[in-house]
């Protein structure tokens, strides 16, 4: 039996977006067996009644991929998730799906694909590298596309960041988060972008933690998605006056990051506090970065 457990992950982390990734002390864990014939899926935790087990599931589709990439395949599969991450609340579902269904059909037949060609085919999946990459690397990881290629740069997460996630019992498709994303942004928006994500990734690799807030701001899709939701409006704009600077919307959100390294710090409690004030039902979770990725 091959078993596989992946980290949950956030994404854009305000500014870096599409492009900037961070694994979470959060996991799935995939068990896989060969048998003699046939697909047998059981699924257990979060979400459970909404996952898939038929050929359907995105474990066994992502699983199938890289038997025909090797050109071999067992005779039957048995699948078992163990679901602790979310479906569609920005946290890197699909991409743990993806990611360990990958390495769990690669472990199932000898490790004949290297991590490289691992994570190029999870980027073929899903379709950009944002999540895949940490979920599969851990820690923080930097990563762009060009000519159909994955460059990346990983480093560990700094192990004073807190994560205060703010997860709402309201799910928001990515395909539905990125139809609201403009076909143009003021060219000002897009220089002020980088100047912040550029600022984030020196902060986070660098350990100058002091100089998140300045970073955190995005102009690219942020003001465009939290539109989606009122709560979640709401809560960034009621987040300004309380000058809460180390907010950001996890992915293509719904879900909310207050990144901290202060445990119990009073910023902390307001930020509960102010979510909490919303319509929805909230679950918080506290995380730490991952820095071992899928083993």
């Amino acid at each position: 039996m091959i078993k596989v457990t992946v980290p949950a992950t956030t994404a854009n982390v305000g500014p870096g977006f599409d492009c900037l990734g961070i694994a979470l002390s959060l996991y799935n864990e995939i068990e896989v067996e060969e048998i003699e014939k046939g697909l047998l899926i059981e699924v257990e935790g979060r979400d459970q009644e909404k996952i898939e087990k038929n050929k359907n599931n995105l474990i066994y589709q992502s699983m199938l991929r890289v038997f025909d990439k090797i050109g071999k395949y067992p005779k039957g599969i048995k699948i078992k998730q163990y679901n602790n991450i979310p479906l569609a609340r920005g946290l890197g579902s699909s991409a743990a799906c993806i990611v360990g269904g990958i390495v769990a059909a690669n472990k199932l037949m000898g490790n004949l694909l290297s991590q490289e060609e691992v994570l190029e085919l999870a980027v073929e999946i899903e379709g950009h590298p944002d999540n895949v990459a940490p979920a599969l690397l851990g820690g923080v990881v930097v990563s762009c596309q060009d000519e159909g290629k994955t460059s990346y740069v990983r480093f560990p997460v700094h192990e004073a960041l807190r994560f205060i996630v703010a997860i709402p019992e309201v799910q928001l498709s990515t395909k539905a988060s990125r139809g609201v994303l403009p076909e143009g942004v003021p060219f000002k928006d897009a220089v002020r972008n980088v100047g912040k994500s550029s600022l984030l990734v020196a902060a986070l690799m660098s350990g100058e933690l002091e100089k998140i807030p300045h970073a955190l701001q995005d102009c690219l899709h942020q003001p465009y998605r939290t539109k989606l939701i009122d709560s979640l409006e709401a809560i960034f704009s009621k987040a300004k006056e309380l000058d809460l600077n180390q907010l950001f919307l996890s992915g293509a959100g719904p879900s909310i990051i207050y990144l901290s390294w202060q445990q119990g710090g009073e910023k902390e409690k307001i930020f509960c506090n102010l979510v909490n004030t919303m319509p929805e039902q909230w679950n918080f979770k506290i995380l730490e970065g991952d820095n071992k990725g899928t083993s």
